[in-house]
């Protein structure tokens, strides 16, 4: 089981998300039909409290990464490090609500754990030096 505790020994953006994927597919289902259950979930007031600790904790940050602050309420997402269950849902699972199972990502983040597409990703920039693209300059 993944906890973000483990999580949060990892330092770079790459080692979480590498943690985190899921190599789902896109389309593929999650809920089918049931998918209101988790609508349910995610407007109940439990789920806002939590959802409001877990970004306060992160700092807003995708991953919990500094220096990768997620502009706009709208683009904060809570991810459930180990995946959720339509089971879960309806016998209210504490690992719902657990802290320890739950991080702050963006929107494209999100979308590449689940799905694995690393191009979503915007991923950290490697600091230039004089020269760097001229081998014999080196």
């Amino acid at each position: 089981m993944k906890t973000f505790t483990e999580l949060s020994k990892l330092k770079t953006f790459e080692e979480r998300f590498l943690y985190l994927k899921l190599h789902g597919k896109v389309g593929e289902e999650t809920f089918g039909l049931d998918r209101y259950l988790n609508q349910v979930l995610y407007r109940s007031e439990e789920w806002k409290r939590t959802r409001r600790l877990v970004i306060i904790r992160d700092e807003g940050r995708d991953l919990g990464i500094p220096g990768r602050e997620i502009e706009g309420n709208g683009n904060l997402y809570i991810h459930h490090i180990n995946p959720i269950t339509l089971r879960d849902i309806q016998n209210r699972d504490p690992k719902l609500f657990d802290p320890e199972n739950l991080i702050t990502v963006s929107k494209s983040t999100h979308n590449a754990i689940h799905y694995g597409d690393e191009n979503l990703l915007l991923m950290e920039v490697k600091e230039r030096r004089p020269n760097d693209t001229c081998p014999w300059k080196q």
